[in-house]
């Protein structure tokens, strides 16, 4: 069976993009999922005949993750079961693709083909959304109040992870034209890998590629885009050889997050030398993650994460190994020279590197990760 996987923020841009993917493939199964209040799964099979099946199940635990392993997996096994041949899957609003292509992965008796991974999204809207600080439940798009994301770490996640961009017109709210261009070229900075495609017959299968992206949502990995000459928007790349004081890398984190869309990369602070840290700043959040030790402070033994050993080995030192900090910024109006005067200003001095780390402060709290 070959599948193509939509995932959306609203249920507008997703019915739109399946329907328009159902449109561009006939002989396809569409297969709608929807999580309602109290934990009550709604799901919908149509084909080009018509509705099929129209089911609600009540799950103990209204999840989006039971949602998926619970319901999708299974109805998914049914239609293998039925000799389907080309499934299109619309995920529940802020289900994302990663979490639901792994569960069929895992949970299918059979393999299928994920022939691409698509975002559904308004272009005019997605700058709002990454600087919207509410949370997911906040602003309705899901019923899990427990869900603390907020919209745009969804759109980022997906962004990161997806092949495919589905620019989906909805015909209730017409797009702002300018706002619109501006959404595109800031979609194409944010996820050179994706095609962006106007309407769903310019969706090419076979893109995905499930190990690329997983790769590409490591925390700490850094993707830059080439540089464009008519989008306001840009990305900034900065190294630092020397580990970070953490005072001064605190002090400056406000500055270098800034107008930022999008920061990320990976940190050597002085305070936490061995651990590897994740930096992530979208929109108005910026985070802190120990994802655990250097390749360069592994024991030998140490089974190799391949998807963390790629910009390891890419960014080996002869005297640091894979130590160091990569520093990402998207933005409008990116200044590189103060990002690297910023970060600069944080390494350690020739003196603080000969007194050593013992006796720093640790004001992010970058307790060891869990072995």
């Amino acid at each position: 069976m070959h599948i193509t996987v939509i995932s959306s923020l609203d249920g507008l841009c997703r019915q739109q993009a399946c329907q328009d993917a159902a449109a561009a493939n006939p002989g396809a199964a569409v297969v709608l999922h929807d999580l309602l209040e109290n934990g009550v799964v709604l799901r919908r099979i149509s084909s080009q005949s018509g509705l099929v099946e129209r089911a609600e199940t009540q799950l103990e635990h209204g999840c989006l993750s039971c949602t998926v392993r619970l319901d999708l997996v299974p109805t998914i096994e049914r239609l293998l079961e039925r000799w389907e041949t080309q499934a299109i899957i619309g995920l529940p609003p802020a289900v994302s693709a990663e979490a639901a292509i792994g569960a069929l992965r895992r949970g299918l008796s059979r393999p299928v083909t994920i022939d691409s991974a698509v975002l559904a999204c308004a272009p005019d809207t997605l700058e709002d959304h990454i600087w919207d600080h509410h949370t997911l439940f906040e602003s309705g798009f899901t019923p899990v109040p427990e869900d603390q994301r907020t919209a745009g770490e969804f759109l980022i996640g997906e962004l990161s992870f997806n092949d495919t961009v589905l620019l989906a017109e909805v015909d209730l709210f017409p797009a702002d034209p300018a706002l619109r261009v501006r959404g595109v070229q800031l979609v194409r900075e944010l996820a050179p890998h994706a095609d962006v495609a106007e309407n769903a017959r310019l969706i090419r299968p076979g893109r995905h590629n499930y190990h690329d992206a997983l790769s590409r949502t490591v925390p700490g990995s850094v993707r830059i885009p080439a540089p464009s000459s008519t989008s306001p928007f840009t990305t900034v790349t900065h190294r630092a050889q020397r580990p970070l004081h953490p005072e001064r890398f605190r002090h400056a984190l406000a500055s270098l997050a800034e107008g930022c869309c999008w920061l990320r990369g990976r940190l050597w602070i002085a305070a936490a030398p061995q651990c590897r840290i994740a930096i992530q700043g979208i929109g108005p959040r910026v985070w802190l993650e120990n994802t655990g030790p250097w390749l360069a402070d592994q024991d030998a033994g140490a089974a190799p994460d391949p998807l963390n050993h790629v910009d390891a080995h890419l960014d080996w030192h002869p005297e640091h190994g894979d130590r160091g900090s990569v520093l990402a910024a998207t933005g409008e109006g990116m200044d590189p020279g103060e990002i690297a005067q910023l970060l600069s200003a944080c390494e350690l001095t020739d003196s603080e590197m000969e007194a050593g780390f013992a006796g720093l402060t640790d004001p992010f709290q970058l307790d060891p990760a869990p072995s």
